[in-house]
C-alpha cells in the first residue's frame, strides 16, 4: 500500500538524513518551505531542488536532482502528481534510497517503477506530519 505507515516510519528514521525536497523554493507561503523547516528541525539536511536553485533555510538549491553533487538519502516531493513520476524516475537514476510524495501526491505507475527499482516509498502522507510523532 502507497500510504503504509511503517514504511513511512522507515524512511523516517532508518534510510539517512539527506532530503532532497524537490519544488523548495524560498516562498514562505509554500508548503514546502515549512515542511522543510520542519525536516531540518528534526536532524534532516535538506537539500532545496527548483529551477530556480535557491537557497533556502541556509542550503544551497540545485535545479534538478541530477545536479546534486553529494549523495541523496531521500527524495520529498512537493509537485504536481502530473509531474512527479519523471522526478521519482530520476530520485532512482541518483541512488536514492527512498522517494515520498507529500499530501496530495500520488502516481501509482511511478509507485510500482520506483518499488521494482528497489526503493522505498510513500505517497500522499506528509514527513512533518509522520516526525513529530516519532520521539
Amino acid at each position: 500500500m502507497y500510504d503504509d505507515a511503517a514504511t513511512a516510519r522507515k524512511i523516517l528514521t532508518d534510510l539517512g538524513d539527506t532530503w532532497a525536497v524537490v519544488g523548495l523554493s524560498a516562498n514562505p507561503g509554500r508548503a514546502a518551505h515549512g515542511v522543510a523547516a520542519v525536516l531540518q528541525r528534526f536532524g534532516k539536511r535538506i537539500v532545496p531542488v527548483h529551477p530556480k536553485a535557491e537557497t533556502v533555510h541556509g542550503e544551497p538549491g540545485y535545479p534538478s536532482l541530477s545536479a546534486i553533487p553529494f549523495p541523496v538519502d531521500v527524495v520529498d516531493v512537493f509537485v504536481n502528481s502530473s509531474l512527479a513520476g519523471p522526478v521519482a524516475d530520476e530520485a532512482v537514476t541518483i541512488g536514492a534510497k527512498a522517494v515520498w510524495f507529500q499530501l496530495g501526491v500520488i502516481d501509482e505507475d511511478a509507485y510500482a517503477r520506483t518499488r521494482a527499482a528497489g526503493l522505498d516509498m510513500v505517497m500522499d502522507r506528509c514527513p512533518a506530519i509522520e516526525i513529530g510523532g516519532l520521539r
